[in-house]
């Protein structure tokens, strides 16, 4: 399929390796020139060099901490213009919301809901007035069944669903713009396997026994790829997704239970 991207420029954050990997190549493979950021410059440039050898767009690489004024500064100077946004961040570690102080809140608030927003404050009215916008959240499938040792992420990214559901249905809306978040389940990233050994060590199993109890509770039987997490961001920043605004879209294998 023709998603109707190309030459489009996309912003995609947090993506020198995982999901948001998985989005940046999905994007180059449809035809679009992406900025990709990530804190690591080395495996930023790793990832860049495996984006260019797709042999289609452009690939530029901005490597800053894009929780900061200066990182997102640099990450939007290097980008003609944002018609796609991806907004990823690492999400904040795990633990017992007791031990939680007020740093630890400020930073996840900075990191997973003040961050998107800023970045979609500085692009959407440009993306309005072309007539054309695409922006995508990954946030996490916890948003809609929270996990008990991720509060810090449970409570900041819940902060940028309420944002995003007023700020989709406003008249941006009308001119060509969508905003979207997709909300990863269990995917083979890094962050699952830091999860899991936080989760194995409160438990008292081992990490491979952790994983498989993981798996089994999964109706897929398995974990996520980035790859298909980046499938479907394409799509949704794609001229056929323009009808699709202001959802949260759940990849997680059939994990959540509810209807709704």
């Amino acid at each position: 399929m023709d998603l109707g991207i190309d030459g489009k420029w996309a912003l995609v954050c947090a993506a020198s390796k995982g999901l948001g990997k998985g989005c940046a190549q999905a994007l180059v493979e449809a035809g679009a020139n992406v900025v990709v950021t990530a804190r690591g410059a080395d495996a930023l440039e790793a990832t860049a060099a495996e984006l260019r050898a797709i042999g289609r767009g452009e690939v530029r690489t901005v490597a800053g901490d894009i929780t900061t004024a200066d990182g997102r500064a640099a990450a939007l100077a290097a980008c003609p213009q944002v018609d796609i946004l991806v907004n990823n961040a690492g999400g904040p570690p795990p633990g017992d919301f007791r031990d939680w102080n007020r740093d630890a809140w400020l930073a996840a608030l900075d990191a997973n809901m003040l961050t998107p927003i800023e970045l979609i404050k500085a692009t959407v009215d440009g993306m309005a007035a072309r007539g054309f916008g695409r922006v995508v959240n990954i946030t996490s499938g916890a948003v809609k069944a929270p996990i008990d040792v991720l509060g810090l992420s449970n409570g900041a990214r819940s902060g940028l669903t309420g944002f995003v559901a007023g700020l989709a249905r406003s008249p941006v809306a009308g001119k060509g713009v969508t905003i979207n978040n997709l909300l990863p389940g269990a995917f083979d990233t890094d962050r699952l396997r830091k999860t899991m050994e936080a989760g194995a060590a409160n438990s008292g199993k081992d990490v491979e026994q952790f994983a498989a109890s993981r798996r089994s509770a999964i109706p897929a039987q398995r974990f996520g790829s980035a790859a298909e997490f980046g499938a479907v961001c394409a799509f949704l920043c794609s001229v056929h997704a323009g009808f699709l605004n202001g959802q949260n879209i759940l990849l997680d294998g059939g994990a959540y239970p509810g209807t709704f």
